[in-house]
């Protein structure tokens, strides 16, 4: 476990993320992972400025960049600590952010960031996650029309990263697996993952979801070729899996399949 600097306290490498699954606050957990199992909004508010979303910051240093599949693996787990954060229970200084969020049309968006940017982005509420070596920010939600000036300024499309090949996936890790044939953007896939890995929480019996807590959310991410994501599809037919199906707004088709998130095999 390793703090990183410019960041402080939020940030954790690898284990126990701030204000989750704390032995003290077990019952906390299980009221704020009902409310994420609880299911979703459908509507959006009526004045467009006021639509609600989760912004997420990308560490992207212009210098040794981390592998793509590490920053999808920390952009899911910020996003999914973030959801099951302590201060976004009852009575939490989040809670009402976020609630207004969950409970409409679940929306993120997807930024990068680099030096003095990200060191500016870490003084705006949310969760900072790494995973080897690479990090990312899930901010608390809010009205898109009411983005921190610091966060509004970061460029949203723009630099993508090359596809790796990281290995075989820890059995001990939920695995996040993107759909390669849609040849998603790495904006538009750590979005997609971040809904993955909060569906897959909410999914989860509470027992697992804490275990998954008490690892600090981390997961892999791998990308799933056309045979692979057949066989996938065939586990979230038979309810051993969880797949993101994305609204089409951006990049895809309206009700792809994007990520299909399998539970750690030793659960």
């Amino acid at each position: 476990m390793t703090s990183i600097p410019e960041c402080g306290a939020e940030v954790r490498e690898n284990g126990e993320i701030r204000g989750v699954a704390t032995a003290s606050d077990v019952e906390g957990f299980r009221a704020r992972h009902a409310e994420l199992a609880g299911g979703y909004g459908a509507g959006d508010p009526d004045d467009p400025a006021m639509v609600q979303a989760m912004q997420m910051v990308l560490h992207l240093p212009k210098i040794d960049p981390p592998p793509r599949s590490a920053l999808l693996a920390a952009a899911a787990s910020a996003a999914v600590a973030l959801c099951l954060d302590e201060r976004v229970g009852p009575g939490g200084e989040w809670e009402e952010r976020y609630l207004a969020w969950k409970r409409s049309r679940i929306r993120k968006v997807a930024r990068r960031a680099r030096g003095a940017q990200w060191q500016a982005t870490c003084a705006v509420a949310g969760v900072t996650v790494e995973i080897d070596g690479a990090q990312a920010r899930a901010l608390v939600p809010g009205p898109v029309g009411q983005v921190d000036p610091r966060i509004k300024r970061l460029q949203i499309g723009g630099t993508d990263l090359t596809h790796d090949e990281p290995g075989p996936p820890d059995p001990e890790l939920p695995v996040l697996w993107v759909n390669a044939g849609l040849g998603m953007t790495l904006g538009k896939a750590a979005a997609q993952v971040g809904h993955a890995s909060m569906l897959l929480a909410g999914a989860l019996p509470v027992e697992h979801a804490l275990r998954w807590a008490e690892l600090g959310f981390r997961c892999a991410v791998r990308e799933a070729d056309p045979r692979r994501w057949a066989s996938l599809a065939e586990h979230v037919a038979e309810g051993a899996a969880i797949a993101v199906r994305d609204a089409g707004y951006t990049e895809v088709a309206p009700g792809s399949m994007t990520v299909i998130a399998v539970p750690a095999r030793s659960w």
